[in-house]
């Protein structure tokens, strides 16, 4: 068994220049150090061959059978990309290999180091970072080196000129240098955790689903819209409610009106987003699974919970008059009018939540009992 000492280039100079990839062997690597320097002396792919065969000499002196070789994509693509796993299976398929050393000379080349790990055990990667880098001397190549990355250059240099920008705007209509200079910094900050946290993989990963599930006739893409609908609902009318409360009552109170009335609305939000959701898992497996099956029990409970405390703590602040109900009849039974208030009212939302909840446990695991019968019987 041996290890494979593979260097890695996502360019054109390597491919060009070696013309059939993948480059195998100490003789012919020694060669194409030589034709690669020639053709760019600055560049730093030399280092990198020069790292793969001195890790192959040491694994050579530690009593290890190493197999240098080059892999080379000739562009920055999915179709490169594809092109050097190839090359990886062509060295694995001839030659009985364990485990690889990675040589890399940029950050480039390691975002394709899990290409590699796929087929064989990594047990190192090395990169190369060329010493006179460090130096103050090189400080002009670096930065042309990241101009010509378009990738940075939108990702920096974009919101340093939007902010350099906006300030003589800012302190002209503001008239107020701190202000603009506060302005800027918010923005700068919105945009570092907007980079920082994701979103924008986010809305990306969300704007993709929402175009599938318009492209494949999904029912979650219609009651998500109306979901939204009721959330915004709910939102509205719990600040409406909370308003007057603002001022006169305190911070407890205040939330606690704004719960009240915007629960309702949120929960049916909820219920509808879970019930789409529920319906396209039938749709595509003709089952539902337990947790999504489950959810809408949950979201229920939640819901009477959330708005018995609600009410509990209104009333106690006499914002709300204890629940009245009026007498009714039917037929030779009658039924006289009752009121709940207070910690009656509360056991009475949380006893409500409470067995919605168990509800909800019981015919998801009823359901997936069945599920399991049914695939036993498939089996059968």
């Amino acid at each position: 068994m041996s290890t494979l000492v593979v260097c890695i280039d996502r360019g054109e100079t390597v491919a060009d220049i070696a013309g059939e990839l993948p480059v195998v062997g100490e003789r012919t690597i020694r060669s194409l150090v030589t034709d690669v320097g020639l053709a760019d002396p600055e560049s730093s792919r030399v280092n990198c061959l020069l790292e793969g065969l001195r890790l192959a000499g040491e694994l050579r002196e530690s009593g290890t059978d190493p197999v240098v070789a080059v892999v080379s994509g000739a562009d920055d693509s999915v179709d490169a990309d594809r092109d050097l796993a190839r090359q990886i299976e062509h060295l694995l398929a001839d030659r009985s290999i364990e485990s690889a050393v990675v040589v890399t000379d940029s950050t480039a080349e390691e975002r394709v180091v899990h290409v590699v790990e796929s087929r064989v055990r990594v047990d190192a990667v090395s990169r190369v970072v060329v010493r006179q880098a460090r130096d103050l001397e090189s400080a002009y190549y670096l930065l042309k080196q990241f101009l010509a990355n378009e990738e940075l250059r939108q990702t920096v240099l974009v919101p340093i000129g939007v902010a350099l920008l906006a300030v003589p705007v800012l302190v002209v209509f503001a008239q107020s240098l701190r202000a603009a200079i506060a302005a800027v910094a918010a923005l700068t900050g919105l945009f570092v955790l907007y980079k920082g946290l994701g979103v924008d993989d986010a809305l990306a990963a969300l704007t993709g689903g929402v175009r599938d599930g318009l492209y494949t006739g999904r029912l979650s893409v219609v009651t998500g819209v109306i979901a939204g609908g009721f959330a915004l609902v709910g939102l509205v009318v719990g600040v409406i409610s909370a308003s007057p409360l603002a001022g006169a009552a305190s911070a407890l109170v205040t939330v606690m009106a704004f719960l009240f009335d915007s629960v309702p609305w949120l929960t049916t939000a909820g219920l509808t987003a879970s019930t789409g959701r529920a319906v396209d898992e039938w749709l595509h497996s003709s089952r539902v699974g337990n947790a999504t099956f489950n959810l809408p029990f949950v979201l229920a409970a939640i819901g009477l919970v959330v708005r018995g405390f609600g009410a509990y703590f209104l009333e106690r602040a006499g914002v709300i008059d204890p629940l009245r109900m009026p007498a009714t009849s039917l037929g030779v039974v009658s039924i006289r009018g009752f009121t709940i208030g207070g910690d009656a009212r509360l056991v009475a939302f949380v006893v409500a939540g409470v067995f919605v909840s168990l509800l909800g446990v019981v015919v998801a695991m009823r359901m997936g009992e069945s599920s399991v019968d049914d695939r036993s019987e498939e089996i059968d």
